[in-house]
């Protein structure tokens, strides 16, 4: 493994280790407090937790419920998505759940508003984190980006949708106030991932170089997505050239302007911000 690989794999498993913990700390301090229900797998687990207490008087542990509904999320994941990227997102499910059961409840505040706004802050930063490294906390995260590389459909209509339903049926057992401070919850989380990380911004690249083979390396190697290669002449110089075309992430476009400059320090490069795409943005990885 080289250095760069080895850092990527430091920054990811340090990301899913405090993102697990800060789900946990939520969970105990902000979301149960406030009866609230999170998105994704999370709330569903919770959703039936409850259901099972009020309705069987049993209470079954986070972790048994959280780790049987992502079985077969995870294994959508090993084989759609990525070998590293599942691997480290079950670092996150499995550590966030046993927390979750172990640390002791320890509510701030019991004010419904307070607890909505503030646990919404504080998931919204353990989401960002996972995303910063590369990983992910399982469950919808897994099934949305493998429908979506499927039907070409932006990621998070299917989490919307997911969602709508766990608070749908929260609302209709446990009560309606519950379900409509969740959104607010949720709102919250989501303005926070949108404010932090800018993974899903994507950016068009226009590179025009005489070393395509090299920048397309370098592309390939950083972001695992494809380029469109046309040859073409200088204007001005009458050299035969090459421009390179690419869609990748905002904080890709940032590291691949360095490394293309590196290898081509004559390259001309042009970044466009692009609102929509139609085709296969997503790649497989092991990275």
């Amino acid at each position: 493994m080289d250095n760069l690989n080895m850092k990527h794999e430091v920054k990811r498993y340090s990301c899913a280790v405090i993102a697990a913990v800060i789900f946990a700390v939520n969970i105990k301090t902000f979301v149960r407090a406030g009866g609230l229900y999170p998105g994704g797998f999370n709330g569903l687990t919770l959703l039936i937790q409850g259901i099972f207490e009020k309705y069987m008087g049993m209470e079954i542990p986070y972790t048994i419920i959280n780790v049987t509904l992502n079985i077969i999320p995870v294994g959508i994941g090993l084989k759609f998505i990525g070998k590293k990227f599942t691997i480290s997102s079950c670092c996150v499910i499995l550590l966030s759940s046993l927390l979750t059961d172990f640390i002791p409840a320890q509510p701030i505040t019991y004010d419904t508003l307070l607890t909505s706004i503030f646990g919404g802050l504080i998931n919204g930063l353990a989401v960002s984190l996972c995303l910063i490294g590369n990983t992910s906390s399982g469950g919808t995260d897994f099934i949305a980006i493998y429908f979506s590389e499927k039907s070409g459909n932006d990621i998070w209509n299917y989490i919307l949708v997911v969602n709508a339903g766990i608070l749908t049926v929260a609302g209709l057992i446990f009560g309606w106030d519950k379900a409509l401070y969740s959104i607010i919850f949720q709102f919250t989380s989501t303005q926070v991932v949108q404010m932090l990380h800018q993974r899903y911004k994507k950016h068009t690249l226009i590179i025009v170089t005489r070393k395509p083979d090299e920048v397309y390396k370098e592309i390939s190697h950083l972001t695992n997505h494809s380029a469109t290669r046309l040859r073409g002449e200088g204007c001005y110089s009458g050299e035969e050239t090459s421009m390179l075309y690419s869609v990748v992430s905002r904080e890709e476009a940032k590291l691949l302007v360095k490394k293309v400059t590196e290898v081509d320090s004559m390259a001309f490069i042009n970044i466009i911000k692009t609102d929509f795409i139609n085709g296969r943005f997503y790649q497989k990885t092991d990275y």
